[in-house]
């Protein structure tokens, strides 16, 4: 049985799109900003430091600018390849969200004893992240404005009303009140979270985050690729093309990208998201899509979009409509040329044009992807290295605006050497399974998106090979 969105692609086929594609630029929105910072030097020569951070995204500006908040005196060496913030943490959706596991359900599922506490970490730490970015002045456009989750299925109408009856925290919306909220002839039903989603520039945040660390003392350097890191005595040694970095301690916030500790890699697949965002829209087109709240929005297919308003500097307001598709390449390989995908930007806009029929005629301005870390659990993992020199995380899968700033916390943790709450969690000692080498990754992750397909077409019942994943530990349920 064909979904609303199959419906929509028959419907809006590709000549019927490329209007609104036209003019796009092939760049993510955020990125393309008048008042992006400018570049800072490469290293230029061989230094020792106290901690040296790999990785310039919010992984690795969390935890350099906690590690000064920490230790003032601590000095401090964040090495990016390229810009801060130019890949996942620049492109992203802005969704920050307060889950650690991906889920309620996702997080029950993997570590059923705890949690519970993981969902209340999760909330204080979204928390701590707010009164950050309100500390340090970090314009970024950080608006609480909790989450709706749409049903766009008839199927999908009881999974909500069941989920608002076990949380009080929750409000259930039927058709017509849903449609209050925000106008769509595909939602049956919705369902509000008030409380645990905010929305912000996640290319904004992450400069902002790297003016803090540098008013910290915390010495950034971009377009300096870290080659190789091997332990040299009591000290680990980084290699990259501007020269040696010694250091007693490393954080590694690599991302989707390889990782310099080679036991971790077959532990995530980079897999591909798109997103577009809207022209302005008009007073009037504002008014006939609703949206007084400014809800991130979601679906609840296994292959689901996420959309939300957003504001730009003459102060109109676009809309950015992103996911549906994920895309794996042979290989675990990652190349620019993947950033760009039309076949994906032609079907996005068909869903759109769908969602909003009234918006008819809205161009695109911006058509852009890039690569998620994910992982078989679907949430951050953690490694220690060399004595626990070093330590390591990722596989946020598209998680990582909010859960990053916990796992820095966890990263100095581990390497502080000392005992926490947070490096007792089976979160923080427990791995998910790796994915296996190549073919099998390709065929499994191409087997697992039919699948997935497939049953979203079957009114959500998951079969054989789903039913599987789910049994080794594998499955996804967010």
């Amino acid at each position: 049985m064909p979904t609303v969105y199959d419906l929509a692609e028959r419907r809006h086929p590709p000549h019927r799109v490329a209007d609104a594609l036209a003019g796009a630029a092939a760049l993510p929105y955020w990125l393309d900003d008048p008042d992006r910072p400018a570049e800072l030097p490469a290293l230029q020569a061989g230094t020792d430091t106290d901690l040296a951070v790999v990785g310039g995204g919010y992984t690795g500006l969390w935890t350099a600018l906690m590690a000064k908040e920490r230790d003032p005196g601590r000095r401090v060496l964040l090495l990016e390849g390229r810009r801060i913030g130019w890949a996942a943490s620049g492109r992203n959706g802005g969704f920050c969200e307060a889950s650690l596991t991906h889920g309620k359900a996702n997080g029950e599922k993997h570590l059923p004893g705890e949690a519970r506490r993981l969902e209340q970490l999760g909330r204080e730490n979204l928390h701590e992240l707010a009164e950050t970015v309100k500390r340090y002045g970090i314009d970024c456009g950080f608006e609480w404005t909790g989450s709706l989750s749409v049903a766009t299925e008839a199927h999908q109408v009881a999974e909500l009303a069941e989920e608002a009856a076990d949380d009080p925290g929750l409000v259930f919306l039927d058709g017509e009140a849903v449609r209050k909220e925000v106008d769509s002839p595909l939602y049956l039903a919705g369902l509000w979270d008030r409380e645990s989603t905010a929305l912000l520039n996640p290319a904004r945040l992450a400069w902002g985050l790297a003016r803090a660390c540098r008013e910290a003392g915390v010495v950034i350097c971009e377009n300096t690729p870290v080659r190789a890191l091997h332990p040299d005595g009591n000290r680990i040694r980084l290699t990259t093309d501007g020269g040696t970095v010694t250091a007693r301690h490393a954080a590694l916030g690599t991302n989707a990208f390889p990782s310099l500790l080679r036991r971790t890699r077959l532990h995530t697949v980079p897999v591909y998201d798109y997103a577009l965002m809207t022209e302005p829209l008009s007073d009037g087109q504002l008014a006939a899509v609703g949206w007084h709240n400014r809800q991130g929005l979601s679906d609840l297919n296994n292959r689901f979009h996420y959309y939300r308003l957003t504001t730009d500097a003459s102060g109109r307001p676009r809309i950015l409509f992103g996911g549906y598709d994920a895309v794996y390449h042979y290989g675990r390989t990652l190349r620019p040329e993947y950033d760009q995908r039309r076949e994906t930007f032609d079907r996005l806009a068909a869903h759109f044009r769908a969602t909003f029929p009234q918006l008819d005629g809205l161009a695109f301005s911006h058509a852009w992807g890039g690569a998620v870390d994910t992982c078989s659990r679907f949430f951050p993992f953690f490694e220690t290295a060399h004595q626990s020199a070093v330590a390591y995380t990722a596989g946020f899968t598209g998680l990582g605006v909010g859960a990053t700033r916990f796992a820095a916390n966890v990263l100095l943790d581990l390497l502080s050497g000392t005992e926490t709450e947070r490096t007792r969690l089976d979160m923080v000692r427990k791995k998910p399974l790796p994915f296996p080498p190549e073919p099998a990754a390709w065929l499994g992750i191409k087997a697992t998106t039919a699948a997935m397909v497939r049953a979203d077409r079957r009114q959500g019942r998951r079969g054989p090979w789903l039913k599987a994943l789910d049994y080794a530990g594998m499955g996804f349920d967010s």
